[in-house]
């Protein structure tokens, strides 16, 4: 009887730890949303100092155009032997006049995102395909041939 007592003991554990090998890994990435702080930030109100203050250094910002900066974040989910998906998506973009002064504040997420799905294990190119041997010897006698472009008389 204690046998059996065991032996449905170590088959409960033994189920249980192979349903917690399948579970959802779930990660953040990128900038820590807080939707009160986000929509703390006002336009005519906020300048780049107490931006900072209240959001911290964006993840990016602009390099041409109007100062921009970006608070991205995404989190990300996937199972074991499974490539990552992303599950949620957003970018504050925080905007400022010459005066560092806040003029606009944009909030996107998952609508705006592309997911791009390779097709296949080798990119597609224009042109002929050659062989490896064409690639291995397709050059012998074309240097310095006439009309190859090669350093003739004169040149």
């Amino acid at each position: 009887m204690k046998h059996a007592a065991a032996l449905k003991i170590g088959l409960m554990i033994a189920v249980g730890a192979g349903l917690a090998g399948c579970t959802s890994i779930r990660e953040s990435r990128g900038y820590v949303i807080d939707q009160t702080l986000m929509q703390t930030v006002q336009p005519g109100i906020d300048n780049r100092r107490s931006v900072e203050g209240t959001l911290g250094r964006p993840s990016f910002t602009s390099q041409y155009g109007d100062q921009t900066w970006y608070y991205v974040s995404s989190v990300t989910g996937r199972r074991p032997f499974v490539r990552p998906t992303t599950r949620d998506h957003s970018v504050l973009a925080v905007k400022f006049d010459n005066a560092g002064n806040v003029t606009e504040v944009e909030r996107s997420g998952m609508e705006n995102v592309v997911i791009l799905r390779p097709d296949g294990d080798e990119t597609p190119t224009l042109g002929r395909e050659r062989s490896f041997l064409e690639d291995l010897f397709g050059n012998i006698g074309q240097v310095g041939a006439p009309g190859a472009g090669g350093a003739g008389p004169g040149g």
